[in-house]
C-alpha cells in the first residue's frame, strides 16, 4: 500500500469539466472572413446561396477578437435577410453540409439574442435548419464551447 506510482497520472486532464480558456486561445487560427464588397456583389447578382456558403465557410469561432466576430455576424445577418421567400431558404439550407448547418444555427441563435427586429426571418431559417439538422444540430450548438 505504500506505493504511490499510480498518482503520477494527472487524471484532471481527462475530466470534461476541466475547461481552460487558454487552451482555446492556443488553438486560435488566422481567420479570413470574406470582405463586405464580395458578399454584397453576390447578393446583388442574385447568388445569395453562394454568399451564404461563403460567409459560413470560415467562421471566427476560436478568436477573442470581438470586432472580427461582430463583422462576421453582420455579414451573415445581411445574407440571411437577403432571402425573400421560404423556398429560397429551403434550397439554401439543403445546400449546406453538417458543419455549415451548425454554424448557421449558431448565427441564428446569436441573431435572436442581439437583433430581435429580424426574429421573423430568423424563425424561418430556424425552421428550415431544424428540418435538415434535427435535434442533433441544436444540441451541438448549445453544448459547444466555441461561439460566433
Amino acid at each position: 500500500m505504500s506505493s504511490i506510482g499510480f498518482r503520477k497520472i494527472d487524471i484532471d486532464l481527462y475530466d470534461p469539466e476541466n475547461y481552460n480558456d487558454e487552451d482555446l486561445h492556443n488553438q486560435e487560427e488566422v481567420i479570413d472572413i470574406p470582405n463586405e464588397s464580395e458578399v454584397t456583389s453576390l447578393i446583388s447578382s442574385r447568388r445569395a446561396i453562394e454568399a451564404l456558403n461563403l460567409v459560413l465557410k470560415n467562421p471566427p469561432l476560436n478568436t477573442k477578437n470581438q470586432q472580427l466576430k461582430e463583422t462576421a455576424f453582420q455579414l451573415v445577418m445581411r445574407v440571411l435577410c437577403s432571402f425573400s421567400n421560404s423556398n429560397e431558404i429551403d434550397k439554401a439550407v439543403k445546400s449546406l453540409n453538417e458543419q455549415s448547418l451548425d454554424v448557421l444555427m449558431k448565427y441564428i441563435y446569436k441573431g435572436f439574442e442581439k437583433d430581435p427586429k429580424d426574429a421573423a426571418q430568423l424563425l424561418n431559417w430556424h425552421e428550415k435548419a431544424y428540418a435538415i439538422g434535427g435535434n442533433g444540430c441544436i444540441m451541438r450548438v448549445l453544448s459547444g464551447r466555441s461561439r460566433v
